[in-house]
C-alpha cells in the first residue's frame, strides 16, 4: 500500500500512521461484513494522504447571491488589498519601526490616519475580529464595572456570540434596561448609578424588530453619557463606511455617523461592509483607546501585518474616493441588475440554458431582510443534487443554489474576472 502511494516529501513515519489507520478502519469494516478490495482499501488510503496535503482552501466561485457568505469566507478583497498583504507576508515591513528615527512605535499610525480622514474618528486600535474588539473593549475601559445595555440589544449573532456571555467575560455585570420592543434613553439614566463603567449600544446585525418598537439614538444616549460623566461604546458590527441607502437598501448606520453623533467608542469588522481582510476596529477618542491598547489582552488579539497591511490599502479607496469601483464588495452592491442579466444571457446561450430572476442579500450580519434584485443562470431537467455536488467538487468549485428542482447560479457574488472559469466549470459539470 505505500508503495502504491509513492511517498516522496511525506516522511514514510506519518505516512505509514496514516496508512496503519486506514487499515484498522477497514478491518473493523469487513469483521461487520462489509466486503473490501485491495484496490478499495488503496484508493482509500491514497485519499486518506491526498486529504492531509491538499487543500479545501482552492478558491470558489460564489454563485448563492449572498455577497458576504460567511462559509465562503465573508469579503473578497481588492487587487490592491491582495498585493499588500502579498507583500507584507513575503518580506520585511517597517511594521513598528519609523524609518526616520530608527525607533520603535508607529504599528497603528497609518490605519489611524487614514481612519480619521474617512471617519473623524481620533485613533483607530486594529485586532483580530469584532468579537475580540467588543471584548477588549468592555474589559479595558469596565471591568468590574455595570454596562447598561437596551434588553432588546442584549442579541446573539453567528457562532454563538452572545453579548450577556461578552459582557460577563469582560468581568463587567450586565444591566438591561427597556423591554425587548420598545427602550427609551430615560430607561438608561435611571440605571445609572456609581458602578456604571459605560453604555453599551449594540447593532442587532441579522434581525429586525418591526412594529411598535422605539430605541435611543446614538446621539440621546451620548448625551446621556457626557450629562452623567460616562462613556458610549457603540458595537456596529458590518462597519459600513457608505450610505447604504444609495443602492435601494434600507440605511445602515456608517461609523463616521456613530463618530459625529458622540459615541466614545465604536467597534466594528474589517470584512464585512468595509470590504477588508478580517479584523475588528476600534475607533474613538484617543485618551479611551490609547487605554485600551495598553491593556494586556490587547496584545493576544492584535492583528498581524499582512492583517494592517491590507487594512492600510482598503482604507486608502475610501480616501481617494474609489471604493465603489475597486472593492468587490461595493462593486457587487452596486452593480445594476441589467448588466448581470446581460453577463448571464452571454454565458447561458451558448450552452443552452436560460437566466431567471433571483433576489440577493448582503449577507455577512448586515442588513437584516434587505434584497438586491438579481439574476441566475438556471439548469433544469437534472438530477439537482447531484450536479450541485459535481459545481462543488469541480474545478473550479461553483457554490449554487437549488430551488426546487433546479441549479441556479446567481452572478451578483460573481466577480465579472470569474466569468471564464464559470463557464469551463459549467461545462465540465455538465459533461
Amino acid at each position: 500500500v505505500l508503495k502504491a502511494l509513492g511517498p516522496t516529501e511525506v516522511e514514510l513515519k506519518l505516512l505509514t500512521q496514516l496508512v496503519r489507520e486506514e487499515l484498522d478502519q477497514a478491518r473493523g469494516e469487513i469483521a461487520q461484513g462489509r466486503q473490501l478490495g485491495r484496490e478499495e482499501i488503496v484508493d482509500r488510503a491514497r485519499a486518506t494522504v491526498d486529504g492531509l496535503l491538499g487543500t479545501r482552501f482552492d478558491p470558489v466561485i460564489n454563485g448563492t447571491g449572498v455577497i458576504l457568505h460567511t462559509n465562503l469566507g465573508r469579503a473578497p478583497v481588492s487587487a490592491a488589498t491582495s498585493l499588500a498583504m502579498s507583500h507584507a507576508a513575503s518580506g520585511y515591513l517597517s511594521l513598528e519601526l519609523d524609518p526616520e528615527t530608527n525607533r520603535r512605535g508607529g504599528r497603528m499610525d497609518e490605519i489611524s490616519r487614514l481612519m480619521r480622514a474617512s471617519t473623524g474618528a481620533e485613533a483607530t486600535l486594529a485586532v483580530n475580529n469584532n468579537a475580540a474588539a467588543v471584548l477588549l473593549t468592555l474589559t479595558a475601559l469596565c471591568s468590574e464595572k455595570e454596562i447598561i445595555v437596551s434588553r432588546g440589544e442584549a442579541v446573539e449573532i453567528g457562532g454563538g456570540f452572545r453579548i450577556p456571555d461578552v459582557v460577563a467575560q469582560s468581568g463587567c455585570t450586565l444591566v438591561e434596561v427597556g423591554t425587548t420592543n420598545r427602550t427609551y434613553s430615560s430607561d438608561y439614566v435611571r440605571a445609572l448609578s456609581d458602578s456604571t463603567g459605560a453604555l453599551l449600544k449594540v447593532h442587532p446585525s441579522n434581525f429586525r424588530v418591526e412594529g411598535f418598537t422605539a430605541s435611543p439614538s446614538t446621539g440621546e444616549l451620548a448625551a446621556v453619557a457626557s450629562e452623567h460623566h460616562t462613556v458610549l461604546i457603540e458595537d456596529l458590527g458590518s462597519g459600513a463606511l457608505i450610505d447604504t441607502s444609495r443602492f435601494g437598501l434600507r440605511h445602515e448606520p456608517t461609523v463616521s455617523e456613530a463618530i459625529a453623533n458622540g459615541a466614545s467608542v465604536v467597534t466594528f469588522s474589517g470584512d464585512k461592509l468595509l470590504g477588508g481582510p478580517q479584523a475588528g476596529l476600534i475607533v474613538g477618542r484617543k485618551e479611551l483607546v490609547g487605554r485600551i491598547e495598553r491593556h494586556p489582552l490587547a496584545r493576544a488579539v492584535r492583528a498581524d501585518k499582512t492583517t494592517l497591511a491590507g487594512l492600510g490599502a482598503t482604507m486608502r479607496h475610501y480616501v481617494a474616493g474609489e471604493a465603489l469601483h475597486e472593492i468587490p464588495v461595493w462593486r457587487m452592491i452596486a452593480v445594476p441588475s441589467t448588466e448581470i442579466w446581460a453577463r448571464a444571457e452571454q454565458l447561458a446561450r451558448p450552452m443552452g440554458l436560460h437566466v431567471v430572476d433571483t433576489m440577493a442579500s448582503i449577507g455577512g450580519g448586515t442588513t437584516p431582510m434587505e434584497m438586491l434584485p438579481s439574476h441566475a443562470i438556471c439548469i433544469s431537467n437534472v438530477d439537482a443534487e447531484r450536479l450541485a455536488r459535481r459545481l462543488r467538487m469541480g474545478t473550479p468549485r461553483i457554490f449554487p443554489i437549488i430551488r426546487d428542482r433546479d441549479v441556479l447560479i446567481d452572478l451578483r457574488a460573481v466577480q465579472p474576472a470569474q466569468d471564464d472559469m464559470l463557464r469551463d466549470g459549467l461545462r465540465n459539470a455538465l459533461s
